[in-house]
């Protein structure tokens, strides 16, 4: 036997995503309702179409709780990050300053939404830029729903060579490619990553004003992007663990630059912008008190200190790395023969390296630099964390049934079956779908290197067989896996959690599909010519 590749059961393998966009977006169910609907759905699939086992069903569901822990864990020490921040007062303390160093709005918003969440994509990522700038956006007047989707499409082109590149790394490890077509899939795919990058600064500017936004922020936005996307681009040739990360520290110089520029001094904003909120006071954050801008950053500082120290340097790394868990996994397969290897430490979780444990700790050092500061008072910290746990339990349900879900249709072939038969129905013109593959994966699984692992051989091989150019196939699917990031519900849930409008994510992902699926449509016409073309 094996694995059916039919209409019908394409079909069948959409119906699970297919239900989650609806429930999301046209009935606006919130994900913690939504996702264990769609992952019964893809449980009914997989036993009786794809013909697969209990004991198979239960190891994947396994899998993806396994899985959910590093996710969990990050919401955890994000909020608790954020909580002890606010307990401070410390936000509104950033605002103040903020202002004074960025008098112009829109550039204040694209140096949190562009710029600083992109450079905490380089040191940290797994959701963490969204989770940790959403909130500051809010302090900054955004409206909660804006303050998810801003981070969400400016942190999704820095996925690929973001926390030093393991997203990347992954694809040329399920490929095995090197010399000149690892090359040119790293250009390809510094390429398709810019265009990303720069229109989702014109994106956030249109957000903010239309085209009178667009007006005003272009010049900002072509600055950020010269030195975010070209200098990512450049890099890939010469070095591609510090392609995202040296360009973003650099970003975080320009934007005190672009600050002192003449069309940028001045205090500038647009008062009927439709993300901010200009009808009533902010209370989302507690009463200001006089803390200067290092002491409002301070677990900020801790964390970016923390990474850099720890995760820069390969030797520190390596130690750190060593120390890990994963629990064992047997070989299963379904009746069609599609396999899931046995797998010894499945998905290891090394916690001294873990986003997490960096969050925790700046969170830890920030409580007792307040309360040393006198920001925080004696004995705050155990309602800090029953806040947290509080608003942690809706989003740990979705964040499993999601999960779940994504492993139980990668487990039973429904995943393999939805990219082979999209490709078997185009043929030659498979370049047009090659992005979406990449797209599908990272919004199943709401990671740029996880879609890589699942479809990047996939797409090579594919375009080996076609004939079509492989530097162009892979760095295409890199990129629809960024865009794929943005829309990724995980994601969403994550910003969703921290900006406290949980139940809101059919609403942010509606606001957010008209600009991921317009640069998919973009990059498949572009992905089609060139790797049909190149290759001739």
């Amino acid at each position: 036997m094996s694995l059916p590749v039919s209409l019908g059961f394409w079909i069948m393998a959409f119906i699970p995503i297919g239900m989650l966009l609806f429930l999301m977006i046209k009935v606006q169910l919130p994900a913690f309702r939504a996702a264990p609907i769609s992952l019964a759905i893809a449980i009914f699939v997989g036993v009786f179409f794809y013909k697969s086992g209990a004991n198979l069903i239960i190891n994947e569901l396994l899998k993806a709780l396994w899985n959910s822990l590093s996710i969990i864990l990050v919401i955890i020490t994000a909020l608790l990050i954020y909580e002890v921040t606010n307990e401070a007062k410390a936000f509104s303390s950033i605002k103040k300053n903020l202002e004074e160093i960025a008098p112009n709005e829109l550039v204040r918003i694209l140096g949190l939404g562009m710029v600083f969440v992109s450079f905490l994509q380089g040191v940290t990522g797994f959701g963490v830029p969204v989770a940790v700038t959403a909130p500051l956006l809010i302090e900054m007047g955004v409206l909660p729903l804006w303050a998810v989707v801003i981070p969400l499409i400016g942190h999704s082109w820095a996925g690929t060579y973001g926390t030093l590149a393991v997203a990347w790394s992954s694809l040329v490890t399920q490929t095995g490619i090197e010399g000149n077509i690892l090359n040119q899939s790293g250009f390809y795919a510094g390429m398709f990553l810019w265009i990303i990058n720069i229109l989702s600064g014109l994106s956030i500017c249109w957000f903010y004003g239309k085209d009178k936004g667009v007006k005003k922020g272009l010049f900002a936005v072509l600055i950020f992007s010269f030195i975010q996307g070209g200098g990512q681009l450049l890099l890939t040739q010469v070095n591609g663990i510090i392609a995202n990360f040296l360009p973003g520290c650099i970003a975080l110089l320009g934007f005190i630059v672009v600050n002192k520029i003449p069309m940028y001094k001045e205090s500038w904003n647009i008062d009927k912008s439709q993300i901010m909120n200009r009808n009533k006071s902010q209370v989302f954050s507690k009463a200001s008190v006089d803390i200067k801008l290092y002491e409002s950053f301070f677990p900020y500082i801790v964390m970016t200190i923390l990474t850099l120290v720890l995760l820069i340097n390969p030797k520190i790394k390596g130690v750190l790395t060593n120390f890990s868990i994963g629990p064992n996994f047997p070989r299963t397969s379904t009746e069609y023969g599609f396999v899931n290897s046995q797998i010894i430490k499945y998905a290891p979780f090394a916690p001294l390296v873990h986003p997490s444990t960096f969050l925790l700790i700046s969170a830890l050092a920030g409580y007792i630099f307040y309360l040393k500061k006198g920001y925080i008072e004696i004995g705050k910290l155990n309602s800090i964390f029953k806040e947290v746990v509080k608003k942690t339990i809706p989003s740990s349900i979705a964040i499993i049934s999601l999960t779940m879900m994504s492993k139980v249709m990668s487990g039973t072939g429904q995943i393999d079956v939805l990219a082979i038969g999209a490709s078997n129905i185009l043929g030659k013109n498979y370049g047009f779908i090659a992005p979406f593959i990449g797209l599908v994966g990272s919004f199943i699984t709401s990671s740029n290197m996880s879609s890589n692992i699942l479809f990047s051989n996939f797409q090579f091989t594919t375009a080996e067989l076609l004939s079509l150019h492989q530097g162009v196939i892979l760095g295409a699917q890199t990129g629809g896996a960024a865009i794929g990031t943005a829309i990724a519900p995980n994601n969403i849930v994550l910003g969703a959690t921290t900006s406290n409008i949980l139940g809101e994510e059919g609403k942010i992902l509606k606001a957010i599909l008209p600009f991921a699926l317009g640069i998919i449509l973009c990059f498949g016409i572009i992905t089609y010519f060139l790797a049909t073309y190149i290759s001739l």
